[in-house]
């Protein structure tokens, strides 16, 4: 059997050099850009705790009540008092500048037996803070919680419910877990 001989393409050297050129930028710009495509698209978003479910010792289903103390303070005894007769516990998140101008509110939470947790210092938008800003937020509140109460808040809810990864990953630096939630009632009327 014969062989046919070998072709040989020739091509101007400027489409060449153009050719070679336009490999070259295709390459780099692989090497670039698409690992960082792939890490984040297959990268998961850190999320807070939204609802716990698992079966009870008991067998029985339960469910977390909470409430966001960020403004007034009238109505807390009476929370106390109503959740005191139907013999439940809540979780608190006291928003710093509350704590500060209601510790006696504070202290009547801790003393009957609701957990007093944290909602940030100011009520600020935590997505435009830096994780500094945030842990120094968070901080301050956990400061002043623990020294009416005498215990640190571990939990701590968003202000606005807003968060992303890094809001998530700075709260998480300091071994707290943020918490959302998942039911929320019609608004009062």
């Amino acid at each position: 059997m014969s062989r046919k001989p070998a072709r040989v393409f020739l091509i101007p050297k400027g489409i060449a050099l153009a050719a070679c050129a336009l490999l070259a930028a295709a390459a780099i710009f692989g090497v670039v850009h698409v690992p960082a495509a792939i890490t984040a698209a297959t990268a998961a978003r850190q999320l807070p705790i939204y609802s716990v479910d698992r079966p009870a010792e008991d067998g029985k289903k339960y469910c977390a009540i909470s409430f966001d103390a960020a403004w007034g303070n009238e109505d807390t005894q009476t929370l106390i008092d109503i959740l005191h007769q139907y013999q439940v516990k809540a979780t608190f998140f006291l928003v710093g500048d509350w704590v500060d101008k209601y510790p006696e509110s504070v202290q009547a939470l801790h003393e009957a037996g609701m957990e007093v947790m944290n909602h940030s210092n100011h009520h600020d938008h935590y997505n435009a803070l830096s994780a500094d800003q945030i842990i120094a937020d968070v901080t301050a509140c956990n400061d002043k919680v623990k020294a009416i109460t005498g215990v640190a808040p571990t939990l701590i809810r968003c202000p606005y419910g807003e968060y992303d990864d890094h809001v998530i990953s700075a709260i998480r630096s300091m071994g707290m877990e943020p918490i959302q939630w998942d039911v929320e009632p019609p608004a009062a009327e």
